[in-house]
């Protein structure tokens, strides 16, 4: 139905009906502060610890992402859609700096690197903007994602043993909320047909791209904090 917003911009539009709880909200379970919160916290304690500045980043990384997910489920304009996808790309960037740079010297930086990750930054979003096309972001966002992975891997089997509980945690969670989002995208008629059988807030635990953004959200924060 009409919201307050008008008629969605973005170049996605997921399984949950729009406008069906709020007037105000297009997906109103999209939007948690499970994306926000934690990582503040995580700014915040990084700063009282004085760890680099790259850890900083990382939370405030993921803050952004948390509030550019927010208006974009919110409003579903194609303004908003960006401020969700293009922080994920530059986040993905600070984390995989921050993990080829954890066994170097405090306040070094490596240059060759910060070039590459910025050129491939600014590629992507200038290709995207051009292009608007979500499978090249999601196939943009995988790559990074995958090179955090091997990477993770790499440093909790032969470098920090002890860190393979935290580690083998924050990818399972995170691997759980792509599962989901999958399932969504995958059986989302049978989903809504599902949904107008169901009391409301039974039918809200099926709104599995809010799970996404949950267990996303901790395992992302998860994998900060490893």
């Amino acid at each position: 139905r009409e919201g307050y917003w008008g008629t969605p911009t973005s170049t996605l539009e997921w399984c949950e009906e729009n406008y069906a709880v709020s007037y105000y909200i297009a997906e109103f379970w999209k939007v948690n502060l499970i994306f926000i919160l934690p990582p503040i916290y995580g700014a915040i304690q990084t700063y009282k610890d004085g760890l680099e500045k790259r850890y900083l980043a990382a939370y405030l990384c993921l803050t952004a992402v948390g509030l550019g997910s927010w208006c974009f489920h919110m409003t579903l304009k194609y303004e908003m859609q960006l401020l969700d996808e293009l922080p994920m790309i530059y986040s993905c960037c600070v984390f995989v700096y921050c993990l080829y740079e954890c066994f170097k010297y405090k306040n070094t930086v490596n240059y060759a690197l910060l070039f590459l990750l910025i050129t491939y930054s600014v590629v992507v979003s200038i290709v995207y903007l051009d292009l608007k096309e979500p499978v090249f972001h999601q196939i943009m966002y995988g790559t990074l994602v995958s090179i955090i992975v091997l990477r993770s891997v790499y440093i909790v089997l032969w470098v920090y043993p002890w860190l393979r509980g935290l580690g083998y945690t924050s990818l399972t969670v995170f691997l759980m909320g792509f599962f989901l989002w999958n399932v969504d995208n995958i059986f989302c008629d049978k989903l809504r047909a599902l949904r107008e059988k169901l009391p409301p807030v039974v039918g809200a635990v099926t709104q599995f791209h809010a799970w996404w953004h949950i267990l996303t959200g901790l395992g992302s924060y998860l994998h900060i904090l490893l």
